[in-house]
């Protein structure tokens, strides 16, 4: 494995916001944008994980409008529990691609186990792109109160701090496991809710 390939957080950034800025284009969240990257660089894996967690971002506000149709609150709903789904497909496919970039790394007998995976951890990073995105959008409302831009520049300031530690943190979690200091594992989420088989809620209604 040569070190030189190894993804950095500046990538994952760069990918996520190409995404949050090619949903930005329609803002709609019936039209998916065409994914620019192909298997297998990890970018593609990036920009379609990004932009399921985009149009979720829009879903989640869609169904706290208190004047939602009950009826389609309840589909967009459904909407959020496939998003769910996938949201984790998507991040296990990324640790499955990094499973496989790490395969020539011998751990040293010292190595250890993060407490999440690297895709967990770039799952956070793009949700963080995706509320400094909306954070930035309020500080500059013409329609809201200074006071309302002020505070909203205060969490801005906080989400930048996070994105900046959450980007080394990965990046170095990267390289330890890149040198053998850390190893990584993956396990199945195994949700239960949306498993037939698993959900009493479902099962039940089969016998």
């Amino acid at each position: 494995m040569n070190l030189s390939t190894l993804p950095e957080s500046t990538l994952l950034l760069e990918v996520f916001n190409r995404s949050i800025r090619d949903y930005h284009l329609t803002d709609n969240v019936d039209i998916t944008p065409l994914n620019p990257y192909s298997p297998p660089g990890i970018e593609c894996f990036l920009y379609l994980k990004n932009s399921i967690d985009t149009v979720q971002w829009h879903l989640e506000d869609i169904i706290r409008n208190p004047d939602i149709d009950p009826t389609d609150a309840l589909s967009v709903k459904r909407r959020i529990d496939k998003s769910n789904q996938d949201r984790t497909d998507l991040v296990e496919m990324i640790d499955a691609w990094f499973i496989d970039f790490f395969c020539g790394v011998e751990p040293s007998p010292e190595a250890t186990l993060n407490t999440e995976t690297p895709a967990w951890a770039i799952d956070r990073l793009s949700i963080l792109a995706l509320k400094i995105h909306h954070m930035r959008i309020e500080t500059l409302r013409i329609d809201a109160s200074a006071e309302h831009r002020e505070t909203c520049a205060k969490k801005l300031s906080v989400l930048e701090e996070q994105q900046a530690d959450l980007s080394n943190a990965i990046d170095l979690l990267l390289k330890d496991i890149a040198e053998g200091r850390k190893y990584m594992k993956t396990y199945k989420q195994m949700k239960m809710y949306n498993d037939p088989n698993l959900n009493p809620e479902l099962y039940k209604t089969k016998i």
